[in-house]
């Protein structure tokens, strides 16, 4: 079994040094739902939403947010991303939002914290701006996908 890699050997939280990694072509995909009451989701597939532009300041907020998560999770280190992509799927008889992230860089660590974080804060604004017409909506499944480069390589969910 892998052994927890922010802990030290007193049993403390610790920042991993990733100094001697090799910087390698790093990637990772996450997806989250949010499921909503049937009209809700109409309103919002049909542009009637009193909000505005629901996807497009769901889309900004992901992407932000994968951008910030080293000031969020506090072991995360700093990353220079240079792709952040935050996507929406209908699904209408689940009566739902599937929020896909995909984070990418080269560096020498991966990038699955701010695919999640992106995820996560895309459904959380989701959330927000239909919360007044359905408060019952829940978040659900938030995983990662895949994640693509360093040392241990390509996993897939």
């Amino acid at each position: 079994m892998a052994e927890f890699s922010h802990v030290n050997e007193r049993g403390e939280a610790s920042m991993v040094d990733v100094s001697d990694k090799d910087a390698t072509v790093r990637e990772a995909r996450a997806e989250g739902y949010v499921r909503m009451e049937p009209d809700t989701l109409q309103a919002i597939i049909d542009g009637n939403h009193h909000k505005g532009d629901v996807f497009g300041v769901a889309r900004i907020a992901g992407i932000q947010a994968a951008k910030q998560t080293s000031l969020l999770i506090p072991l995360c280190h700093p990353l220079m991303l240079s792709k952040v992509a935050v996507d929406f799927d209908i699904d209408q008889s689940g009566s739902r939002i599937r929020v896909h992230a995909l984070c990418k860089l080269t560096g020498q660590t991966g990038v699955e914290m701010e695919a999640l974080t992106a995820v996560s804060v895309a459904t959380l604004t989701l959330f927000d701006m239909c919360k007044a017409v359905d408060p019952g909506m829940v978040i659900e499944g938030i995983r990662v996908l895949e994640k693509k480069g360093g040392k241990t390589g390509h996993w897939e969910a």
